[in-house]
């Protein structure tokens, strides 16, 4: 696997070794030694969560507070997603910045989200499986978000607004100035 930092500290693209052959692929997802290694973290992830949507559901940006806070390894199954997170650790010097990638089946890449991120993720082909881990429990007092459409974050989604498909939850999300963080 090979690991780069992305602009926001502590937040990685990890991309898998991929063998291809006439018969078809082996990719190895995870393995929690090697993982932890190239991170030089210690991450025990203790549940998986898996999602499928249409083209043009836009689902976030969420996030968990406190001693609830997670980590996460996201990737796209089936599909194709352009996925974003947002740094909301009050601290940090990328306080208040977004990063997004394209994930696919095709290629295969993970994003590794550490806690203090909000996240979300616009799915941009039909039948799209997202599946992510997660390092601690979902906790539904705990949980949080920010508006998609920010002004202040000016998250560029890629996709004509009138298209997109967000729940009623997601769409009376605070602003960024007004999230609890």
């Amino acid at each position: 696997m090979t690991v780069k930092e992305t602009k926001l500290q502590g937040c990685y693209i990890i991309q898998p070794q991929i063998f291809k052959d006439k018969r078809g692929y082996f990719v190895e997802n995870y393995n929690q030694n090697s993982f932890n290694t190239a991170l030089g973290l210690e991450v025990n992830f203790v549940q998986d969560n898996e999602s499928q949507s249409s083209k043009g559901v836009l689902r976030g940006l969420h996030y968990q507070l406190g001693e609830y806070a997670q980590a996460k390894l996201v990737r796209v199954i089936k599909g194709k997603v352009l996925d974003v997170v947002v740094d909301v650790r009050p601290k940090s010097s990328t306080f208040g910045e977004y990063f997004s990638i394209e994930l696919s089946e095709e290629n295969k890449t993970q994003l590794f989200v550490p806690r203090g991120f909000a996240h979300g993720f616009l799915v941009m082909e039909d039948e799209t499986i997202f599946s992510y881990k997660c390092d601690n429990f979902y906790n539904k007092n705990s949980e949080a978000g920010i508006i998609y459409n920010d002004e202040d974050l000016d998250i560029d989604w890629k996709y004509p607004k009138q298209e997109l498909i967000i729940s009623e939850k997601d769409l009376i999300l605070p602003n960024f100035k007004n999230a609890r963080l």
